[in-house]
C-alpha cells in the first residue's frame, strides 16, 4: 500500500485551542478523582454559603467587636500569592534566565487563580453581596478616589487582566511553535512589576489607614506585606511546579527551582528583619498600644487562643529561613519541599488570623472578644480554595499539550489512503496537530 502526501489544511490556532480544551475532559483515574474531590469541597462550601445568605453573617464568628475574620485573612494571604508572580517575571523576561522563562507561564496562572479567589473571599465577606454592583463604574456609587477598597479593586482587576493577556500571548506563540517576541509584550511586563507591588501595597494601606487600630498603624506594614508575599508565593509555586513535573510531560529543570529558592532566601531575610523591628518597637516602647501584640504572643489574662499558633508559625518561618539560606540544604529537594511547606504555613498564620484578629483586641470599650472561625467559615473558605485549585488545574490541563508541542498549529500531515475515510478525518480534526 503506497503512501501519499495529503494537502489537508494545517490546523489553525483556534482549532488547536479547541483540541486543547477537549483534553481538559480527558485524564486518568487520579485526575478524575482530584476533580471529584475539588467539586465536593466546592459543593460543601456553596451549601454553607447559601445558609449564610439566608441567615446572615451571624453564622460566622464575626461580631461588632471583630468585624473582619477568616475571610479577610485568606484574602490578605492570597493577594500576596498573586503579587509574588513578579518574582518569576523579573528573572524570566528582564534577565532572560531560560530555566525560569520556560515556567513563568505557570506562575502567571497561579496569580490568576489567586486573584479570582481574592474576589470570592471579598464576596462571601459582604453581608449584602447584592450591593456589589456599587463597585461598577458609572452605575455604582464607588466613592472613588476616597475609598481604598475601590483602589484595591482596580489594582486586582488590572493585575488579573495583565496576567491573562501574558498567558494568552504565551499560549498563542507556543501553539505556533515560536518563541515570545519580547518587544511586543515588554511594555506589559514593565507595567506588571509596579502593578504587582501596588496590589499588596494598597492592601496594606487598607489596614494602615485605620488610626483607631494601632496594631496596623506601622509605616513598615506595606514592606512587610511585600516581603512575606515574596516568601509564601514562590514557596507555593515550588510545590506546584514539582507536582506539574511529576504528573505531566512538562520538563522543569532543578536549576529553575533552586534559583526561585535563592530568591526566597533573600525575601525571607528581609521578612524576618522587618518582623523583628516591629516586635522590638512594640515591646521595648511599652506603650498602651502594645496590647494587641501582647495578646498575640503571650495572651492577655485568660485570653490566649492565638498564642500557640503564632509561636508555631514563627518557628516554621525561622526553620525555613535556615533551610533556604544554606545552599546545600535548599538544593536538596527533600529539604527544599519541607522549607516551602513551612513557609506557606508560617506566613499563612502570621499574615492571616495573626494579623487580623489582634487588630481588634481590645475593642473600643476595652473588652476582649476572642474570635475563632466557625465550621461554616471553614467550609466556605475550603470551597473557595477548591475553586481556585480547580481553575488552576483546568488551566494547566489546557496548557500542557500546547506547551509540550503535542498540539500545534501549522503542521502538515503524511497519511495513508485509508486515512481518508470520513471517520478517520473526524478523528484527525479532533486531534489537531498530531502526526
Amino acid at each position: 500500500m503506497s503512501t501519499m502526501v495529503t494537502t489537508e489544511r494545517p490546523p489553525t490556532m483556534v482549532s488547536v485551542f479547541l483540541a486543547a480544551a477537549w483534553r481538559v475532559f480527558k485524564g486518568d483515574l487520579r485526575y478524575y478523582g482530584w476533580l471529584a474531590f475539588l467539586l465536593a469541597l466546592i459543593g460543601l462550601g456553596a451549601s454553607r454559603y447559601v445558609t449564610q445568605l439566608d441567615r446572615g453573617l451571624i453564622t460566622t464568628a464575626m461580631r461588632d467587636q471583630v468585624s473582619w475574620g477568616f475571610y479577610i485573612a485568606n484574602f490578605t494571604f492570597l493577594v500576596g500569592i498573586a503579587a509574588a508572580a513578579v518574582l518569576l517575571v523579573i528573572p524570566a523576561y528582564l534577565y532572560q534566565f531560560k530555566p525560569i522563562r520556560e515556567i513563568v507561564l505557570f506562575g502567571e496562572m497561579v496569580a490568576i487563580a489567586a486573584v479570582v479567589m481574592c474576589s470570592l473571599f471579598i464576596m462571601v465577606d459582604l453581608g449584602q453581596p447584592a450591593r456589589a454592583w456599587h463597585l461598577l463604574p458609572v452605575i455604582g456609587v464607588m466613592n472613588f478616589p476616597s475609598s481604598l477598597f475601590i483602589w484595591d479593586m482596580f489594582a486586582l482587576s488590572g493585575y488579573l487582566v495583565i496576567n491573562a493577556i501574558l498567558v494568552l500571548y504565551a499560549l498563542w506563540r507556543l501553539s505556533t511553535g515560536k518563541e515570545y517576541r519580547l518587544a511586543f509584550i515588554f511594555p506589559l511586563i514593565v507595567l506588571s512589576i509596579p502593578w504587582a507591588v501596588s496590589i499588596h501595597t494598597i492592601t496594606a494601606f487598607l489596614y494602615n489607614g485605620l488610626p483607631s487600630r494601632p496594631f496596623w498603624n506601622a509605616s513598615i506594614l506595606a514592606p512587610r506585606f511585600l516581603a512575606s508575599a515574596f516568601c509564601s508565593g514562590p514557596a507555593l509555586m515550588l510545590i506546584v511546579l514539582q507536582v506539574i513535573r511529576r504528573f505531566s510531560a512538562v520538563e522543569i529543570e532543578n536549576r529553575a527551582l533552586f534559583k526561585i529558592a535563592e530568591l526566597v532566601a533573600y525575601a525571607m531575610g528581609v521578612n524576618v528583619l522587618l518582623l523583628t523591628a516591629e516586635i522590638f518597637k512594640e515591646f521595648y516602647s511599652g506603650s498602651v498600644h502594645m496590647a494587641p501584640i501582647e495578646y498575640l504572643y503571650f495572651g492577655l489574662g485568660e485570653h490566649g487562643r492565638l498564642v500557640p499558633w503564632i509561636w508555631e508559625a514563627t518557628a516554621f518561618n525561622l526553620i525555613a529561613f535556615v533551610i533556604f539560606l544554606v545552599p546545600r540544604l535548599r538544593e536538596r529537594l527533600l529539604f527544599l519541599n519541607v522549607g516551602a511547606v513551612l513557609i506557606v504555613l508560617g506566613v499563612y498564620v502570621e499574615k492571616g488570623v495573626g494579623l487580623i484578629v489582634p487588630g481588634f483586641i481590645p475593642d473600643t470599650l476595652g473588652e476582649i472578644y476572642e474570635y475563632w472561625p466557625t465550621p461554616s467559615e471553614g467550609l466556605i473558605a475550603a470551597g473557595i480554595w477548591a475553586a481556585g485549585a480547580l481553575l488552576f488545574t483546568l488551566m494547566v490541563k489546557f496548557t500542557i499539550p500546547i506547551y509540550t508541542g503535542e498540539i500545534r498549529a501549522g503542521r502538515a500531515r503524511v497519511a495513508e489512503p485509508s486515512d481518508r475515510t470520513p471517520g478517520a478525518l473526524a478523528a484527525s480534526d479532533a486531534e489537531t496537530g498530531r502526526t
